[in-house]
């Protein structure tokens, strides 16, 4: 019984690193894409809890965080703009 838990104590060890998968830099290189965007949008004080994270499971995630009702309104236009727009190349509305 002893050796079993001693095996799982060294496989749940410090030597699991989440980062060491493509999940901590995807979430943080889509988290940096999205602040560039706000930031031309002038909307980088609108998200100050904007940040790249990982579950326990090591899945990369966006957390964009609490925003206020005028911050959701105009996130909400944007998006509607986005996607009313034809002519823009790779718009979610082609």
């Amino acid at each position: 019984m002893s050796g079993e838990s001693t095996e799982r104590e060294r496989s749940d060890a410090a030597s699991w690193y989440a980062i060491d998968g493509g999940e901590w830099y995807a979430a943080r290189d889509a988290t940096a894409a999205l602040r560039d965007v706000l930031i031309a949008a002038g909307m980088e004080r609108d998200f100050p809890y904007l940040r790249a994270d990982l579950n326990a499971f090591g899945q990369g995630f966006v957390e964009l965080g609490r925003i206020s009702p005028e911050t959701a309104e105009r996130l909400a236009e944007l998006l509607r703009l986005a996607l009313a727009d034809p002519n823009e190349e790779g718009s979610a509305g082609t």
